[in-house]
């Protein structure tokens, strides 16, 4: 796949099937995020990987916890949403904007820079045959699921991208009329 066709041809899938990218592949997919615009060169991001049927459960589990956190009278069935969303896919790659105080580099363009490492990634995946969706969501605003991930107080969750191999066609696009997004000075 060319690179033009890949960048006007992205989509998302919510539910992804095994296998996961691994070895080259995934090594393609961690490269690709270290590529992105990053001024300054402070290499604002980080990357845990939650990958294999024991390492989605123990996210699902600080999901949980981080529910029941927020608000104690939580639902059952929610609690078991939370527990159950890592599991749609077999490889979460959790995105963390690695902020450093710079005089000249505002923590906004940090985060942008962690923003651009999840799509490239997700780019990466689906033009090696993967596929994926990036996900954010309450669980990456709540401060007991960046404690339980160890991350500073200054971190933040870009987003959760979940990855895999597609088990469904993706959705229809309806046609979009690109002149209505552009306009010239």
């Amino acid at each position: 796949m060319d690179a033009l066709t890949l960048l006007t041809s992205r989509y998302s899938l919510t539910r992804l099937t095994e296998p996961a990218p691994q070895g080259e592949v995934l090594d393609n997919i961690k490269r690709a995020a270290l590529q992105v615009p990053d001024h300054g060169n402070l290499r604002p991001w980080r990357f845990i990987i939650a990958q294999g049927r024991e390492a989605l459960l123990k996210l699902g589990d600080i999901f949980v916890e981080a529910a029941v956190e927020d608000n104690p009278t939580t639902a059952a069935e929610i609690l078991e949403r939370a527990r159950q969303l890592p599991l749609r896919a077999p490889m979460v790659i959790i995105c963390i904007a690695k902020v450093t105080e710079h005089a000249k580099i505002p923590v906004l363009e940090q985060h942008y820079s962690a923003a651009c490492a999840v799509m490239a990634m997700q780019q990466a995946a689906f033009a090696q045959g993967f596929a994926g969706i990036w996900r954010t969501g309450a669980y990456a605003q709540l401060d007991y699921v960046k404690q339980a991930l160890e991350l500073a107080e200054e971190d933040e969750i870009v987003g959760f991208l979940y990855l895999g191999t597609a088990n469904a066609e993706p959705t229809k696009r309806h046609p979009v009329v690109v002149d209505d997004y552009f306009s010239e000075l």
